[in-house]
């Protein structure tokens, strides 16, 4: 039995008129009645809702406002860097929403972009930041900023911004945090993760600054998953673009319960984000609506399982496509932060990143960051795009493979 229909954003519905059956949306059915649990022979049920089959959605062109900066790519795919400008100047300018769109399409294309020494920009502007990202690049009206759905600390603190740091307690008055893994109980390469891909509706742009830092270590490193959709053989992409995953985090929720901790039961940023349960079903394949390119979604610790395969399919699968992140430091970015208030801005929905735990236990010092995020769109597959390096080839290439 088909699972029913949901509620799409109108912004999205409009395009099924307007553009017709060019191509098709995937959107998996995500409400928590129907989210499939592992048990029997196969990971779940999980079935395509013919009512979520939409139009195929052009991306969106980069307006050149950004060009009068300085910038350079960190890696010949993946990163960008502006270290002379300044976010909160941007934020304010007559061209401000220029500036932000073009920033969010830079941000979608390279996956990750680091400022310098932002020491102007405050909690407030960093809010409005990520919101802008998100909204200038045509997100739901109805999305708004995360909420973490573990509540610590002091109530009066602001939900809408996580401290990351490797202490274990509530500090600056009971902000959120997010502990960072220590290595003897966890592998560093096993911390790897796309934000919120637990939601129904997970997080978009993130935007990290960082306040403090240890004397030296700590690096953050971003993967895209452009890079791993790219790896695949043409037949592999097929394949994993008719299949979903669940998305969910148990850890947190025993965590929750041995601490004593509350849920945060109301709108984490969008209306399906709410309540206890914290598991989502989304498509392995996820298109990026502001580039257009595929990447694979399915990366990381918030993935439970593949659905629709045996447990140890299931298992090989997943352990196949994140060997593909770990083995390959050529899709790799590493950041090493120098300056407290660097920034960093990335798309959760083609990037998956970790932190480097290399500096705890020997006395060097903190590490701490304030983190807030976007949420965006629901996930959605669209068969008629293509990936990053397909994207951009020549256009003679095009044609000659096409021919």
């Amino acid at each position: 039995m088909a699972p029913s229909a949901i509620t799409v954003d109108s912004q999205i519905g409009a395009s099924k008129a307007s553009v017709g059956r060019v191509g098709e949306w995937y959107l998996p059915e995500v409400t928590p009645s129907t989210v499939p649990k592992p048990s029997g022979k196969f990971h779940g049920n999980a079935q395509i809702d013919p009512d979520l089959l939409l139009g195929h959605k052009e991306s969106l062109k980069y307006g050149h406002a950004l060009d009068h900066y300085r910038q350079f790519d960190v890696t010949p795919n993946t990163g960008r860097e502006f270290p002379e400008a300044n976010l909160a100047d941007w934020l304010r300018a007559p061209n401000s929403d220029q500036l932000i769109r073009d920033l969010a399409i830079t941000i979608s294309q390279r996956g990750v972009v680091f400022f310098r020494a932002q020491n102007d920009l405050t909690i407030e502007l960093q809010k409005e930041l990520a919101q802008r990202l998100g909204q200038l690049s045509g997100k739901p009206s109805t999305s708004g900023l995360h909420i973490f759905p573990f509540v610590y600390g002091d109530e009066k603190r602001d939900k809408e911004v996580t401290v990351i740091t490797h202490e274990d307690k509530p500090i600056d008055k009971g902000k959120v945090h997010a502990r960072l893994q220590d290595p003897n109980t966890t592998p560093p390469h096993k911390m790897w993760h796309s934000d919120t891909t637990f939601e129904h509706v997970p997080a978009d742009y993130a935007v990290l600054r960082m306040s403090k830092l240890p004397r030296t270590g700590g690096d953050t490193i971003w993967v895209s998953g452009y890079e791993v959709y790219d790896r695949l053989s043409e037949p592999l992409k097929k394949f994993f673009g008719n299949l979903t995953f669940t998305g969910g985090q148990p850890a947190y929720h025993a965590k929750a319960a041995a601490n004593g901790t509350p849920y945060y039961t109301e709108q984490r940023g969008a209306p399906e984000n709410v309540g206890k349960h914290i598991r989502a079903i989304h498509p392995v394949v996820r298109t990026n609506p502001v580039s257009g390119w595929n990447s694979i979604y399915a990366l990381g610790h918030h993935v439970e399982h593949i659905n629709n395969v045996t447990p140890a399919e299931s298992t090989r699968l997943l352990d196949w496509l994140h060997d593909i992140v770990v083995l390959n430091h050529d899709i790799h970015v590493r950041h090493r932060w120098v300056n407290d208030n660097d920034v960093a801005l990335w798309d959760n929905r083609s990037m998956v990143h970790t932190a480097t735990p290399d500096y705890l236990g020997k006395g060097l010092g903190d590490r701490r960051g304030f983190r807030v995020m976007s949420i965006g769109e629901r996930p959605y597959f669209d068969p008629c795009a293509v990936g990053r390096a397909e994207a951009l080839l020549p256009e003679e290439e095009t044609e000659k493979r096409d021919f």
